[in-house]
């Protein structure tokens, strides 16, 4: 039987000890039991310290020890353990809020099934929100590197990252919703080059843009002389993408007809060519995308049901950049750094300018932020951009609007000397009405590690020297904001 966690039960009552081990192999999950004699001779040598244990059972302890120290133990070795008690401890009220936390319930024979399982889950719920709350989040940690060209570090973008992790390595459809102009195909792409298909082709096909009645053929390629036009046999998306990754952008726009031929190669995993009749097999992994809302349109009879839930095995839904504009900054540095590579000239965004910005909704998201970068790019290179240099939709600020930690530094006379992205402001004066200091210096601080390693074309050395501090510094804060060597 796969197991579903590690628990570690310490009890000194061996009837009741042998009970509930039994009731968690049962479930499924593999229970480590010990005595307090035995732990404490043993298990604190043990690889729980160091693989952390989804939860701990206490049950009574014959010698006299500490629950302070005991529950310390624990902490000091994981700090997000929950633990659960099988007897009343007396000390328990008396500890101190923290690690009296830890203890979220008391399990009493005979046990309920129903009760445990509830325990469980609640214990899940507490290792997760103290993993969050601690910066900790596993999937985060592990995979953001894996995603560098999904640019933010806010919470949606997060929650995309560990969404995306969760499902990179593993073979079943995606469907990606979202706004248009989100980063949809991004995520898809970036799914497919984490996944065990990454060496295969990735085959995007936009269905929205294909004409129906040449969707059939474009899908599964057609043979020589199966309509009029066909000079030549064809292969199609399906067959290119073999042993890969097919997305399917702007699903929400397949006709009908076209949604039953799909439903079926998803379902047999072969097809015939049109006007062929010979069966093709097929290996691909399907992503999907749409900016339309899928159940809406099951409802109004234009979309199948089946094949809705033969796609949206794992869903992931994209942010709108009007529901992350913390992330404003880097994506602006980014677009940038992209405008500069391929051509056109380098912008720097004057801190007014990035306030005007702030106040727009986004409508056409980043895309239509990518689009503004590049035409101030074409048509104020090398300058720094301020609120006049923007198009008028964009101006939301005249100079007595302006925040007061920006007014010192409203106007900008020259384009700033070296690789900054945002013209140096003046020391920043408190806002009336406060501001958030943290995440403040947190984008200034990315913002500066990003420019210093374009200085140093990506050597991580040397961008420390410009930025004064010890190389394994730099990488540990590289690694806190997800920034990757280009």
């Amino acid at each position: 039987m796969t197991t579903q966690g590690q628990v570690l039960l310490i009890d000194d009552n061996v009837d009741r000890r042998a009970v509930v081990a039994s009731l968690f192999h049962f479930l499924g999950y593999d229970c480590i039991s010990q005595d307090f004699v035995g732990w404490f001779r043993e298990g604190q040598n043990d690889a729980f310290l160091t693989t952390q244990s989804m939860l701990v059972v206490l049950g009574n302890s014959e010698l006299p020890i500490s629950l302070e120290k005991l529950l310390g133990d624990f902490q000091a070795a994981d700090p997000n353990v929950p633990l659960i008690t099988l007897d009343d401890w007396r000390e328990l009220p008396a500890l101190g809020t923290q690690l009296r936390g830890m203890v979220i319930g008391q399990l009493t024979l005979p046990i309920d099934q129903a009760e445990l399982l509830a325990l469980i889950h609640q214990a899940q719920v507490y290792r997760q929100q103290r993993e969050s709350a601690n910066g900790q989040l596993k999937l985060w940690q592990d995979h953001s590197r894996l995603f560098s060209h999904l640019v933010g570090s806010s919470e949606p973008m997060r929650q995309v990252r560990a969404m995306m992790a969760q499902v990179a390595d593993r073979d079943v459809s995606v469907l990606i919703t979202g706004e248009s102009g989100t980063g949809k195909e991004v995520v898809a792409r970036n799914l497919h080059d984490n996944s065990t298909r990454a060496g295969n082709p990735f085959v995007p096909v936009n269905c929205g843009a294909i004409p129906a009645e040449l969707l059939e053929s474009e899908l599964f390629g057609h043979e020589k002389g199966a309509f009029t036009g066909a000079i030549s046999a064809r292969t199609g998306r399906f067959e290119l993408a073999h042993g890969g990754t097919l997305f399917l952008d702007e699903i929400g726009d397949m006709p009908l007809t076209m949604q039953v031929k799909l439903l079926r190669v998803l379902q047999e995993r072969c097809f015939e060519r049109v006007g062929g009749n010979r069966t093709v097999d097929v290996d691909v992994r399907i992503i999907a995308a749409t900016h339309k809302n899928l159940e809406e349109m099951i409802a109004a009879g234009t979309f199948r049901e089946d094949l809705y839930y033969r796609l949206n095995v794992f869903p992931i839904e994209m942010p709108a950049l009007r529901d992350r504009l913390e992330d404003l900054p880097a994506l602006l540095s980014e677009l940038v750094n992209r405008a500069e590579k391929s051509g056109l000239g380098k912008v720097q965004f004057h801190p007014a300018a990035l306030a005007s910005l702030m106040r727009h909704d986004w409508q056409g998201n980043v895309r239509e932020l990518a689009n503004l970068v590049e035409r101030l790019a074409i048509l104020y290179p090398g300058a720094v951009i301020g609120p006049d240099e923007l198009p008028a939709k964009f101006r939301y600020l005249q100079d007595d609007e302006l925040p007061a930690y920006l007014k010192e530094s409203a106007v900008v006379a020259a384009p700033v000397v070296g690789s900054d992205l945002f013209a140096p402001a003046a020391t920043p004066g408190l806002p009336v009405d406060g501001m958030d200091l943290k995440g403040y210096l947190a984008e200034l601080e990315q913002s500066l590690i990003e420019q210093s390693l374009d200085a140093a074309d990506n050597v991580v050395a040397r961008a420390a020297e410009l930025l004064q501090i010890r190389r394994t510094t730099l990488v540990e804060k590289m690694r806190k904001f997800g920034i990757q060597r280009k």
